[in-house]
């Protein structure tokens, strides 16, 4: 099953950011909100945690939010940055969803997770 397409993805000293688009046709959007579908949150922790268990902390698993906030929608056929950054000292990952608009980003949601092995 498509999840999302990605364009690319580029390594960071200390993390990873990740550009994804929207499409329309994914599974996510079906039946979210008729009038104006939407990303779900659950989905947006379910990618963080995909990618960063598959690239950047493959040893750990998830333990605990430690804070999330959701600060504006994510539409189909947008395109959005996920950066992801890992602390394994502090078994603290951060994330956050910037949505792009032209040449400027957004941030569309960020947060903190525990992970542990």
């Amino acid at each position: 099953m498509k999840i999302h397409e990605i364009e690319r993805h580029q390594p960071q000293p200390e993390g990873l950011e990740i550009v994804l688009h929207l499409d329309p046709a994914l599974f996510w959007f079906q039946g979210h909100f008729a009038v104006q579908p939407l990303l779900p949150g659950v989905a947006q922790l379910d990618w963080v945690m995909h990618y960063a268990t598959t690239l950047l902390a493959p040893d750990y698993r998830f333990h605990s939010i430690q804070n999330v906030k959701f600060q504006a929608p994510l539409l189909p056929d947008t395109t959005v940055t996920l950066t992801l950054s890992w602390n394994a000292e502090r078994q603290i990952l951060t994330f956050s969803y910037q949505r792009h608009d032209g040449d400027a980003r957004h941030t569309a949601s960020s947060g903190k997770i525990r992970l542990c092995r």
